[in-house]
């Protein structure tokens, strides 16, 4: 069994310093003369990265898992490359046939021609040899400035590198020789943490922003831990930001098994999770039975509840739902019988006993609305619901998640309607439910939920449509807008194709978008 201290924080500092010893020192010297006629290099003071791990060192392959088909495949192409390379300086004129500084550099990618330098990149048993050349590495990476260069610097032939995978390593050369950025989502944050080691600043940059466009519930909270190791706040923010308003998808995925404790921690501690809490109960279950496996021991309910530890407490049994208690967390085992009976007064009991869980509900996220007409009508002819498509397209300038639509009703009276409601991009469905919704008669909106919060991207128009059954005449809205601000949210609005009952962008149905920002 793994000691409880192994999930401490543990850190594998890369840190490159001139001491004032070794200035004062080479300022002497320098004063004396040195005849060797090389200049003298102005120290500098590089970053620390700090990584977490466990006691056991933990390499790159198991801080950042890659798919070894296509790490192997990226290799390859890149070995490709090399070949290219090489058939090219066997032309004794090779430099003529390259206009450019950049261009001529590229040649040298992946290439033993001049090479004075070779790294053996990768863990053992899977480890690359890869060529190299001083001067061009130095003038891209201030960390290979100082190992090639600095008052300390070792002349040594070849460097081991064991924490960083070949195809991240290779990708950051690319871009030092080419100038050109090679990322997959595969790779990507292997390649993140070599940026991060040897201080290649845009290409890390480059890493962030991809990861920010892939960014989706099966993957938030993973990146949430990978961006509080890599201190990118951006990232961070993004994160969080998927979690709080896809919550109950996030907590549900593969990858929120695989975080660390303090992120757990700190997502079980979050207030706007929007989530019922049986989901974060259920969550924190899985994550502590995928712990328990990696610490090797069986996944009895005592281990579980020992792994979770004080994050136990950050679940708010007493916020669920009576039926999810009783029904879930009460025949869990992970609760202990005085617990259990407790949180069972805490429901019934007038004299509620003190309990060391959070007995008040999480505040969620408040939904709000962008509402499209400056007014709404009714006719004696108008609007009639035969199977037909309400539609309309929209697009955002930041990130935001539709948790429904809001629509007219009957404007006969009450009523019921039976809504089919859509949401598309490029014509892949992204979203969509059946539902029921009662209207009073009057002229407000009703809201209509999809399962799920969608994830719209900005600058990228989606189609939101629904098909009504019910009442055949209701309000239709009148004087649309084709662009409505809303908070910090710029909605822009254009009819759509699909719509074939009428809607478009000055009248109809759909008035409202109901989203999380």
């Amino acid at each position: 069994m793994v000691d409880a201290k192994a999930r401490n924080m543990k850190c594998l500092t890369f840190f490159l310093m001139l001491p004032e010893s070794v200035k004062s020192k080479s300022s002497k010297s320098s004063k004396k003369g040195n005849s060797s006629g090389s200049s003298k290099l102005p120290p500098v003071c590089y970053e620390i990265i700090t990584l977490r791990s466990k006691k056991k060192k933990k390499m790159a392959a198991d801080i950042f898992p890659t798919k070894k088909s296509s790490s192997s495949t990226t290799v390859q192409q890149y070995q490709q490359q090399n070949l290219n390379n090489n058939n090219t300086i066997q032309n004794c004129n090779w430099q003529g046939l390259y206009s450019t500084i950049r261009e001529r550099n590229s040649v040298m990618f992946n290439n033993e021609l001049m090479a004075d330098v070779h790294f053996i990149v990768g863990q053992s048993g899977r480890t690359q040899r890869l060529p190299g050349h001083r001067y061009v590495l130095a003038v891209g990476s201030s960390v290979f400035h100082a190992m090639f260069y600095g008052e300390l610097a070792e002349n040594k032939d070849e460097i081991r590198i064991p924490d960083v995978e070949p195809a991240a390593f290779l990708a950051m050369l690319k871009y030092i020789y080419c100038d050109e950025i090679d990322l997959s989502a595969d790779t990507v944050l292997a390649t993140l943490y070599a940026a991060k080691k040897y201080i290649v600043p845009h290409l890390a940059r480059s890493c962030v922003n991809f990861l920010e466009t892939s960014l989706s519930a099966k993957n938030a909270c993973v990146l949430l831990s990978q961006s509080c190791l890599f201190e990118e706040p951006e990232l961070t923010q993004r994160c969080w930001e998927v979690i709080d308003a896809q919550a109950e998808l996030a907590l549900r995925s593969e990858g929120f098994c695989d975080i660390d404790s303090q992120t757990l921690e700190s997502i079980l501690q979050r207030e706007t999770l929007n989530t019922k809490e049986i989901v974060v109960f259920e969550a924190a279950l899985s994550w502590a039975e995928a712990e328990c496996q990696r610490q090797e021991i069986t996944s009895s309910t005592d281990n579980k509840r020992k792994v979770l530890g004080k994050a136990m407490y950050l679940i708010r049994v007493p916020a669920m739902a009576l039926d999810d208690f009783a029904n879930s967390a009460a025949q869990s085992g992970v609760l202990t019988l005085n617990e259990t009976n407790d949180i069972f007064l805490w429901y019934t009991a007038a004299k509620k006993p003190e309990l060391q869980f959070v007995s008040q509900p999480r505040k969620g996220l408040a939904p709000q609305r962008c509402h499209r007409f400056q007014s709404c009508a009714y006719r004696s002819n108008q609007w009639r619901y035969r199977g037909r498509c309400d539609s309309i397209q929209f697009a955002v300038d930041k990130r935001v998640f539709i948790a429904g639509f809001g629509l007219y009703g009957s404007s006969c009276g009450s009523a019921e309607y039976s809504a089919k409601i859509e949401l598309k991009r490029q014509g892949v469905l992204l979203g969509q439910n059946l539902s029921k919704y009662f209207s009073d008669g009057s002229s407000n909106t009703f809201p209509v939920w999809f399962e799920y919060p969608v994830q719209i991207e900005p600058d990228t128009f989606y189609t939101a449509s629904v098909v009504l059954d019910g009442n055949e005449l209701s309000y239709f809205g009148q004087e649309g807008m084709t662009e409505v601000q809303c908070g910090k949210v710029t909605f822009q609005f254009q009819c759509s194709s699909d719509s074939t009952n009428g809607t478009g962008v000055q009248g109809g149905q759909i008035p409202e978008l109901i989203f999380y920002a």
